[in-house]
């Protein structure tokens, strides 16, 4: 035995023994728990006792969608999110501005985070903005959510965006209406982008990846799966660089894309000296309808998945809309058609707009669902005023998926919403947006629902509640000790209980503890 935490309010989310005082963990590994009856093991000269002072003490949470190196970025980068004070293109400029004055001439800027609804013009910046603020430096601001990015002249002259660059496949290029010129707005262009402008320099990155870290651990964050839709062999080298060298204290469950797929075929299996640290799950599929028809087709989808079905690997779809959910189902159902496979639990990420009829098919396929709860804080108020109400109605029905025995794993899709865990519980309990409006308030689930997203369900979404989204003998020892106990605290107070310590593998890798 290695620790021995006692005088703890355990939430074990293990139906056998919901509940218990202490806790002893050994070789990374819990072995045992009991109440207040049950005598807890003696500690020895060679074992850290922690008196938990009655607060509370769940599983490590899993975050089921993140985007990793995205994240550490944005540490590294010009941050242009309205809660860092950014509420006007002027803002943008100012900032693009001071940044290029410490800058080398010709070298990348990059910021991310803006939001247009925030914006005080409420638009987009576009290149002309940008130009004026350094017209002398490659400028790229990636949006709020990821899949818009917007450059300045320098920029797009690099990339080799020009009047008679044709749309690429799935993305926009936005163009004044009178010249027919880029107006440096651009949707789903992420990947080709990435062709032309240089990466980050190796120290940035690793600079950034340490914060990421902490804000990982001190968030209660012991697993994390990357559903980067760029992530491939070269990933996988760096991300094992970083476990390896201690720069990532979350388990990590990788996602490859589906290009990169086809080569991992190919070249085998990949696998960690320890793969509870390390592991490849699931293939990213990007399905959209962002040029106004889904992409890619559904025949071209249907091929995709049931190319990863019949690898026996997981296929996670990004389908927010309801005609991309549709989508995704019938993708699914021809590969069962095809290939009967028992227990596959290929996974819907996002299903945002989800109505009756669409969450009977998921329930009834066994799809896990995944899907990010705190949008429903941190992006409500702009749904209220631009989403359609027949939308509206069936937008993120959390407590209608979970009714219909969907297990829903919960994720912050972070860098693209904070990472908090308890935003997003909050959220799904009460629908409360950050104005105090409800969204659908009848979708709101109960607290241990909640709770159970970003453990129990999270863990089933990667095959892992053999050994993780629990507090039981044999399992991982992955745990958070809460200052307060979520099931005693009111919803709208969800949101603003504090990590006290986090245990991952045994070893505390976070304690604001006195």
């Amino acid at each position: 035995m290695d620790l021995l935490l006692i005088n703890a309010n355990v939430i074990t989310m293990n139906p056998l023994q919901p509940r218990a005082s202490w806790v002893a963990l050994g070789s990374g590994k819990i072995l045992s728990l009991g109440g207040p009856d049950n005598s807890s093991p003696q500690g020895s000269c060679h074992v850290e006792m922690i008196d938990c002072r009655g607060r509370t003490l769940v599983p490590g949470f899993i975050d089921s969608h993140i985007h990793l190196l995205s994240l550490a970025e944005s540490f590294v980068t010009l941050d242009l999110r309205p809660e860092c004070g950014t509420r006007s293109i002027a803002d943008i400029q100012s900032k693009i501005r001071a940044l290029s004055e410490v800058t080398p001439r010709g070298a990348w800027i990059r910021g991310r985070g803006y939001n247009e609804f925030h914006l005080m013009e409420k638009r987009h910046p576009v290149r002309r903005d940008l130009d004026e603020a350094a017209p002398d430096h490659p400028v790229k601001l990636t949006h709020r959510s990821g899949h818009a990015h917007v450059l300045n002249t320098l920029a797009l002259k690099r990339t080799g965006i020009a009047m008679e660059t044709p749309e690429p496949p799935g993305g926009i290029i936005d163009r004044d209406l009178d010249t027919g010129l880029p107006s440096g707005l651009l949707y789903e262009m992420g990947e080709l982008l990435s062709m032309y402008i240089p990466p980050l320099e190796i120290s940035e990155v690793e600079k950034g990846m340490k914060l990421a870290n902490r804000e990982l651990v001190s968030s209660g964050i012991t697993t994390l799966h990357d559903a980067s839709f760029h992530n491939d062999e070269k990933r996988w080298a760096l991300f094992r660089s970083y476990k390896d060298r201690g720069l990532l204290d979350p388990r990590l469950d990788m996602m490859f894309g589906f290009r990169s797929f086809h080569k991992k075929e190919r070249n085998g299996p990949m696998t960690h000296r320890n793969p509870n640290q390390l592991r490849v799950k699931g293939v990213k599929i990007l399905l959209d309808e962002t040029t106004g028809r889904l992409y890619p087709s559904q025949q071209e989808l249907d091929e995709m998945v049931f190319r990863v079905h019949q690898s026996g690997m997981q296929a996670a779809i990004h389908a927010i809309e309801e005609n991309a959910i549709e989508s995704a189902c019938n993708a699914i159902e021809k590969a069962f058609e095809r290939l009967p496979r028992a227990d596959h639990r290929h996974r819907i990420e996002h299903c945002s707009v989800c109505p009756p009829s669409l969450t009977k098919r998921i329930a009834d396929m066994g799809v896990v669902v995944v899907s990010q709860p705190a949008f429903i804080y941190y992006h409500g108020d702009r749904y209220l005023k631009t989403v359609e109400d027949r939308q509206i109605e069936h937008l993120y029905p959390f407590g209608s998926l979970i009714r219909a025995g969907i297990r829903m794993a919960g994720s912050s899709d972070c860098p693209y919403a904070p990472l908090n865990p308890f935003s997003a519980m909050s959220a799904a309990v009460s629908r409360k947006t950050q104005s105090n409006e409800w969204i659908n308030r009848s979708e709101g689930v109960p607290v241990m629902d909640a709770l159970r997203m970003y453990t129990e369900f999270g863990a089933y979404a990667a095959f892992s509640e053999g050994e993780k989204g629990s507090i039981s003998p044999g399992k991982l020892a992955d745990l958070v000790l809460l200052e307060r106990d979520p099931t005693t605290t009111p919803p709208d107070e969800i949101k603003d209980i504090k990590v006290e310590m986090t245990v991952i593998d045994g070893n505390i890798v976070w304690d604001r503890r006195p």
